[in-house]
């Protein structure tokens, strides 16, 4: 019977079309996106966002209900326009391979305050273990060392191996949980291994950038044993948005652990005698790397591609 009315959860976002659904029930059907449906007070390029709730009368989306949270990032060339990428979330699981491609923390990083802004918990996937991990052990060590000695939760994983992967599907089990990353560090992959009946598109890299080819153009919600898990397409570029730049080092965990000992408040961290987090960051307690990132947001000139 074709549903006429009600409240439900937006599952697929392809462009002014939609699916939605009435979780926890798995029955997604179509809808638009009609009048003058705005977010109040939101410069976003899309008003509406997978993981939405919205309330619908025959297949037309009339009003988006109050958000519990959501990611957003600003867009990469249009510098003052930003991007809802999912809300009502769980959990972010971030996904980044060491090489094939290269890290860029930077961006990690922006994804990581972006999510400590929102009150979404973080949860690091360090994919492709297999490829590196004999080659270059020391760089598999360091990056646990940086982002769990700052707090986050770090899952190894090789979709080769199965290596992490069902520690990653019980850490994903009962909730939601958006699954983002730049293009290429094996994101659609790790997301079929969770749960084999799934079919998010798979992408080749190109060699000659060593960058991952688009292959997500939509952001699609799945359902599995015992979740939901959000798809988005690879990123290139995140932008810090409605954040200014003495908030910023509030969002880092270890930064913050540490700045209440600070000689001068507020502190920039940056130039000021008697800081504690440029002491801690002498002594190793909080990594160099993460210290550059978060000097690289305070420079910010508007440009993300990292």
């Amino acid at each position: 019977m074709a549903k006429t009315g009600g409240t439900a959860t937006v599952v697929k976002n392809a462009g002014s079309h939609y699916l939605l659904s009435e979780l926890p029930a798995w029955e997604p059907f179509p809808a638009v996106l009609r009048g003058k449906v705005r977010l109040q007070k939101s410069s976003s390029t899309n008003p509406v966002a997978v993981g939405d709730r919205v309330r619908y009368e025959d297949g037309v989306i009339t009003e988006i209900l109050p958000r519990s949270n959501y990611l957003i990032r600003k867009s990469t060339n249009l510098s003052r326009q930003a991007h809802v990428i999912a809300a009502n979330l769980d959990q972010a699981v971030i996904v980044v391979s060491l090489f094939f491609p290269e890290i860029k923390l930077p961006f990690l990083d922006r994804i990581l305050v972006t999510c400590e802004v929102y009150k979404i918990p973080a949860v690091i996937v360090l994919n492709k273990v297999d490829l590196y991990r004999e080659d270059a052990p020391e760089a598999v060590e360091t990056f646990m060392q940086i982002y769990e000695g700052a707090g986050y939760r770090v899952i190894q994983t090789s979709c080769k191996t199965g290596e992490g992967i069902d520690a990653l599907r019980d850490a994903c089990k009962g909730r939601l949980s958006l699954f983002s990353g730049e293009s290429g560090v094996g994101k659609s992959s790790v997301i079929k291994a969770i749960d084999p009946s799934l079919d998010p598109k798979i992408g080749q890299i190109s060699l000659a950038h060593l960058q991952g080819k688009h292959t997500t153009s939509l952001y699609e919600m799945y359902k599995f044993s015992d979740g939901y898990l959000i798809d988005s397409p690879g990123l290139r570029g995140f932008g810090l948005v409605d954040l200014e730049k003495e908030e910023i080092a509030k969002y880092f965990p270890e930064m913050l652990r540490v700045a209440d000992d600070c000689r001068f408040v507020p502190c920039t961290h940056t130039h000021e005698p008697g800081c504690a987090v440029k002491a801690a960051v002498e002594t190793g307690e909080i990594s160099s790397e993460r210290y550059n990132s978060y000097l690289g947001m305070l420079e910010d000139d508007g440009k993300f591609r990292q």
